[in-house]
């Protein structure tokens, strides 16, 4: 029997607050001592009360607006129990009947054919506190707890299973974490945590409207764990419905040493977490003034910049679609077109260039060395690039640029310092390339006599044998031109 792949998507983002979801405490903890970011509200002591973040609320309803969803003109907190030790209070304020936002989508695109992605709701909740597991000197197991997430905004972006494989469920993510960072409203970090996805994946017979059990798959913390948990996962309910195993509701974990999941506990029903309304907490009524005022302040998203692209830089489709998907990698690109140095560059071309070294060697230095552009722009800013791509236009040549870019990123240093320092101007003047062409003419008779013959490819390997005898720094097309009428 066929059957066909479900994945619905649950995505939690924590907000980029100063503050946490409902106290003063710090939200900037990443880097804290343990349990330093900690007040009497967040480690849940008896008696206080929590004060709702406006600008987490304003942050979610930008999302929302950003996903078309349908913004809730009333809508509250509700409390969700359960005993997990890394719960302060034992239980967690989020939403649950009432979000601020619901009925929205995401399009996608795979393999050329676009799809539109469901979004069911998006809500508002508090993080709750992380367990640090250790092992003693004597083998003995044990967990400790530190508080300082614990009320970090956490906004819950909830898909409808409208993914249909693995690629889908990637490229879903990709694409929402790319409008979070564009609407600066989260940093969209899976290896930090800041950006966590669980997904519910079931299967059913081709045909059929009824999926059988859905299990939900945790502790996936990068794109390609998600795919890897979700083909795994397909593969291994494939496998049980065709041995005639029955399928069961439940929670597994993604163990990525092993390349599989595993079974955790029986998956949860919306009435085991026992939901009612936060007593704490006032309803909260958005205003139709303050849903357009926050509208009117969306920034431009990735679509719409891909588009400008496209129609301003005269790019490509496919430069457009990889330089928008980073808000940080398209604002380096936009940022190197302000430079002063972009004008002398040849007007034609000049976006397609910028646009090719960033994708090129730029990626490949951010890649080798797993960071990201900010990081990158650090040590080399857009006028420093352009400064580079400049000298590639004949003091040096391109080999000798993209070993250029590497010690200017290692190094921070400007392209005309290295280049002076290490000797790398390109050689332009006949006069001392004379002799190097008369030497290499001699010392290649088959490749001479292949030339005169008709055979082109002979004047190429002669251009190599000039550039490799001045250790790149020849200018090749000056070299081709004497080598020809060297050679007539």
């Amino acid at each position: 029997m066929d059957f066909e792949t479900i994945i619905g998507l649950e995505v939690h983002a924590q907000l980029l607050t100063r503050s946490k979801m409902f106290c003063r405490c710090s939200a900037d903890y990443a880097n804290a001592p343990p349990n330093t970011h900690v007040c009497p509200v967040c480690l849940g002591m008896p008696g206080v009360l929590p004060v709702i973040n406006r600008q987490a609320v304003e942050y979610t309803i930008m999302t929302a607006l950003a996903l078309n969803c349908t913004i809730s003109d009333y809508t509250k907190f509700d409390r969700k129990n359960y005993p997990y030790p890394d719960l302060m209070k034992g239980y967690q304020i989020s939403q649950y009947d009432a979000p601020i936002g619901r009925g929205g989508w995401l399009n996608i695109e795979v393999d050329g054919e676009k799809r539109k992605i469901g979004i069911i709701r998006v809500h508002l909740e508090e993080d709750v506190a992380k367990l640090l597991h250790r092992t003693s000197p004597e083998g003995e197991d044990y967990s400790l707890i530190d508080v300082n997430r614990s009320g970090v905004p956490l906004m819950e972006i909830v898909s409808e299973p409208d993914l249909r494989s693995p690629e889908e469920a990637r490229q879903y993510l990709i694409k929402l974490r790319s409008i979070l960072q564009y609407l600066g409203v989260s940093t969209g970090n899976m290896e930090e945590g800041s950006f966590r996805c669980d997904a519910n994946i079931s299967i059913r017979p081709q045909g059929s409207s009824e999926p059988l059990a859905k299990v939900e798959v945790k502790n996936m913390n990068s794109f390609k764990a998600v795919y890897q948990a979700m083909d795994y996962e397909a593969k291994r309910q494939r496998k049980a419905a065709a041995e005639g195993k029955k399928l069961i509701q439940e929670t597994r974990g993604w163990v990525e040493a092993k390349g599989k999941t595993v079974a955790q506990r029986s998956k949860e029903y919306a009435h085991d977490y026992r939901y009612f309304p936060e007593p704490d907490l006032p309803p909260l009524v958005i205003s139709r003034e303050w849903v357009e005022e926050i509208r009117a302040r969306l920034p431009e998203l990735p679509e719409a910049r891909r588009e400008r692209f496209i129609a301003e830089y005269g790019l490509p489709l496919y430069d457009a679609s990889l330089l928008t998907t980073s808000k940080a990698m398209a604002d380096y690109f936009e940022d190197s077109t302000k430079t002063a140095q972009f004008g002398k560059l040849p007007p034609d071309r000049a976006a397609k260039e910028v646009s090719n070294w960033l994708l090129g060697e730029v990626s490949r230095i951010l890649n080798a060395n797993d960071i990201d552009i900010s990081q990158f722009r650090e040590k080399v800013s857009p006028e420093r690039l352009l400064g580079l791509i400049l000298s590639s236009h004949g003091t040096i040549n391109l080999a000798t640029a993209k070993s250029v870019l590497e010690e200017m990123f290692q190094t921070g240093k400007d392209a005309q310092e290295i280049i002076a320092q290490r000797g790398l101007s390109q050689i332009s003047d006949a006069g001392e390339l004379e002799d190097i062409i008369t030497q290499v003419i001699g010392a290649n008779p088959q490749a001479v006599a292949d030339f005169k013959s008709g055979k082109e490819a002979a004047l190429k390997f002669l251009v190599g044998q000039v550039m490799r005898a001045t250790k790149g720094r020849a200018n090749p097309q000056v070299a081709a031109e004497m080598l020809k009428r060297k050679l007539a």
